[in-house]
């Protein structure tokens, strides 16, 4: 058999390996998410919008410090460690993680300081003295979060998910179930919104560690696995230098100082990679962050307090949580889509390239749109249901509208990435940032978070807007107005079009009923039934209207067959 064959013999396991590793990872991945987003709903229903606005203004600055601190070094190493696993260097593999961990430690050190030391300055820079405390308690995570990051790399080097799988989920349990402990025990102790949110955000740092500890039980459990698997490719015992201290004379003293020389040297590797893809990775948390440093300021100026301005933050975050989890849905399609037209443009198929691109686009269209219009039409029933008040339901309508406009950013760039574009759909999150301070400054002195929504609205069309039409540029694909414009739009009309009839028709039944439902009751039934109609209306829409064409549902295997039949029968589906 020659070393053609034996490649193809390998091809169809590998990539079998591959496919499970991904869906693992990306099932654990969505699972975390949705425990990190929707913990917001609980946390703002206990602790009170005061200590959601600190909790909110805060954790948008970790994020970004802690990009800053990994700086892109998970999918190097992944990178690094899989080339020297295909060349069977175990040893090199080894030495990638051990020189990306001091890295990262010191890397993750320096940022500790800075957090931790620099947190009174972090706070009169935001202009809100409250949010001190919970910048030194979710400071101690980035001494941990840097290493966890280098063995997660390490283990999807070897095309392992499991770990990091498994730590991702435990990590998100730890950290939720750390936040609402000490929150109870908190309020129960009578501590102010300060130490409330101190509490919430140490989270992280006791689900920073639980990860780690997952990661390092793995490590050293397959440490013997590796070591015998090692030999056995080798033909030989391995040799290792620390086990034969006595055997270092001269020749071994030059050899481990070319040793170090070579460690510089991969870290200088590791580097190059790395810091493109951080500045990547940084450009959304800056634009997140941008309110962080920017609204309780000019909230002053619209005549508040610090406690005030706190508390009309933690209002103005109630739309997010639900904006998000549209986002993590698109992210997870994205996660597809990359390697799919990396494919395609490796395979120089214009046509497929043009074919999945568009697919992509429209998709997200038809989907962010509903979203965003969906979310923005039930604002209000929804924050009373998930938040218990009506209060910043105006905000929340208006930065609903940024769901279309995010995942038309994260699919539109992971187009462009696809493409091997990376910088650009960074730079356009920059520049959204930017016009995100100027919208603030301009908006909220006079209209409050209604005003800041309103700007969230404008930079996330910016961002979306220019990385929508640099892909359909670097596609070549021209959509068709009337089935990829003018009939979404038609679609969503009809949808909204029944949502109104259920939020202004169904509280007057409900009202009718001889035993009345509380507030929040009537708020839940009203937003329930308005996605269940809204969504039912708008896919018979997008059918009818053949936005959606037969030939798509049937890719889709619960579909096929008597679903698509019925459709065909009622004349819903041509």
């Amino acid at each position: 058999m020659n070393s053609k064959q034996k490649l193809q013999g390998t091809e169809k396991p590998m990539g079998s390996m591959l496919l499970k590793g991904a869906v693992v990872l990306g099932l654990a991945t969505i699972v975390s998410k949705l425990i990190g987003t929707m913990q917001k709903i609980p946390l703002q229903n206990m602790a009170g919008d005061a200590v959601f606005g600190i909790y909110n203004a805060v954790y948008p600055l970790y994020i970004l410090i802690l990009f800053l601190a990994t700086a892109g070094f998970p999918l190097v190493v992944s990178k690094f460690v899989s080339e020297q696993v295909a060349m069977q260097q175990y040893e090199e593999a080894r030495r990638v993680l051990r020189v990306a961990s001091y890295v990262l430690i010191v890397s993750g050190f320096v940022c500790f300081l800075l957090l931790f030391f620099g947190a009174d300055w972090l706070a009169e820079l935001m202009d809100a003295k409250q949010t001190s405390l919970a910048i030194r308690s979710v400071s101690f995570a980035l001494l941990l979060v840097p290493v966890m990051s280098a063995l997660r790399g390490y283990y999807q080097g070897y095309q392992n998910m499991i770990p990091t799988a498994v730590s991702q989920v435990i990590e998100q349990t730890v950290r939720v179930a750390t936040m609402f402990g000490l929150l109870l025990l908190f309020m129960h102790w009578g501590y102010g919104a300060d130490w409330i949110a101190a509490g919430a955000t140490f989270g992280s740092v006791t689900g920073a560690a639980a990860g780690l500890i997952v990661m390092l039980v793995y490590h050293q459990k397959d440490k013997r696995k590796h070591g015998k698997r090692e030999q056995s490719d080798a033909g030989r015992p391995m040799i290792r230098k620390a086990e034969q201290p006595h055997q270092l004379d001269d020749p071994h003293t030059l050899q481990r100082r070319q040793s170090r020389e070579s460690d510089w040297i991969l870290v200088r590797r590791l580097l190059l990679y790395a810091l493109p893809i951080c500045l990547g990775t940084i450009s959304l948390p800056i634009l997140t962050l941008v309110d962080s440093f920017t609204l309780p300021r000019l909230l002053k100026l619209y005549g508040l307090d610090e406690t005030g301005a706190l508390y009309q933050f933690g209002l103005y975050n109630h739309g997010m949580p639900l904006v998000q989890l549209v986002a993590m849905i698109a992210s997870s399609m994205s996660a597809a889509l990359v390697p799919s037209i990396a494919a395609a443009k490796l395979l120089s198929d214009p046509e497929i390239l043009r074919n999945r691109a568009s697919v992509a686009l429209r998709l997200t269209w038809v989907i962010g749109l509903a979203a965003a219009v969906g979310l923005s039409l039930l604002a209000e029933p929804l924050n009373l249901m998930f938040y218990k008040s009506t209060d910043g339901s105006l905000a929340m309508s208006f930065l609903s509208l940024t769901a279309l406009f995010s995942t038309l950013n994260i699919i539109a760039g992971s187009v462009l990435q696809g493409f091997g574009a990376v910088v650009a759909p960074a730079l356009y999150l920059l520049a959204a940032a930017a016009a995100k301070i100027a919208a603030n400054a301009a908006l909220v002195p006079h209209w409050g978070i209604d005003g800041a929504a309103l700007a969230a609205v404008g930079a996330y069309a910016l961002a979306g807007l220019l990385a929508l039409v640099h892909a359909l540029r670097a596609t070549g694909v021209t959509p068709a107005v009337g089935r990829a414009v003018i009939k979404p739009l038609l679609c969503v009309g009809l949808m909204a079009a029944s949502l109104l009839a259920v939020t202004h028709g169904l509280p007057a039944l409900l009202g009718a009923l001889p035993v009345a439902l509380p507030p929040r009751g009537s708020a839940t039934t009203v937003a329930l039934a308005g996605v269940a109609v809204g969504a039912l209306v708008y896919i018979l829409a997008l059918v009818r209207l053949g936005v959606i064409s037969a030939a798509e549902l049937e890719q889709i295997p619960k579909l096929r067959g008597k679903p698509l039949a019925l459709l065909r029968k009622v004349g819903l589906l041509r």
